[in-house]
């Protein structure tokens, strides 16, 4: 698969627009960050565009403001946010409990790496038609496992079948982007993570209702 500006743009721009349906169909303060994602992806491949035209260009300034941008999503974001919509919309008790460690899980590998963004400014090259993050830190094996963990495990423990779908294909897109190269690993990760927008729009139109009864009858008990 060939990647480039125009690819970005339109994957951003799709994004966007199926993202902006999402919301539209959400309910209340707990579905909205899970209903967010799909905008969110698509803000993340509009910013990879604009890397993409700096790169092509020479425009240094929009390269280092993109690549900052995009790796805030890829290496920040995603950890923290993606448990934590989870949990938000999960009633059972049980369940709760575990997103509950796992946004820690989460939160930890995210700060853990802004601190290194920060520290190590993240650069951006083009290499096989796709870009490369270089964001040097160290423990990168076990910093993985935690970043799948709540990236990819955690939709697993949720009691929606579509948001468990999300977290499957988000593993099974993980190791596809892998094995069309590890160098690039993080542009077409993302590139590819981009598809389970139609699952979170898939699970804002019509299972919801499901979890909207639950939460209700399930409200007192989670008072106490």
């Amino acid at each position: 698969m060939c990647f480039s500006a125009t690819a970005s743009f339109t994957a951003g721009t799709t994004l966007t627009v199926v993202g902006s349906l999402t919301v539209r169909k959400s309910q209340g303060k707990r579905e909205l960050p899970f209903a967010l994602v799909p905008l969110l992806f698509g803000i993340q491949q509009l910013t990879e565009g604009a890397l993409w035209v700096s790169l092509e260009h020479g425009l240094p300034l929009l390269q280092t403001w993109s690549t900052d941008v995009y790796s805030i999503f890829s290496h920040v974001l995603w950890p923290i946010f993606v448990p934590f919509a989870v949990l938000l919309i999960e009633a059972a008790r049980w369940r709760r409990r575990v997103l509950t460690g796992i946004v820690v899980l989460g939160l930890s590998v995210g700060l853990y790496l802004l601190f290194f963004i920060v520290r190590f400014p993240v650069t951006a090259t083009v290499e096989e038609h796709s870009i490369r993050y270089e964001s040097p830190h160290f423990y990168i094996a076990a910093v993985l496992v935690v970043y799948l963990v709540a990236t990819c495990a955690s939709p697993l423990f949720s009691s929606h079948r579509w948001v468990n779908i999300f977290g499957a294909l988000a593993f099974g897109l993980a190791i596809v982007a892998a094995a069309v190269s590890v160098t690039t690993f993080v542009s077409v990760w993302c590139f590819y993570a981009a598809v389970l927008s139609a699952i979170v729009y898939r699970q804002f139109s019509g299972p919801m209702q499901s979890y909207r009864s639950a939460l209700t009858s399930a409200r007192p008990a989670m008072g106490s």
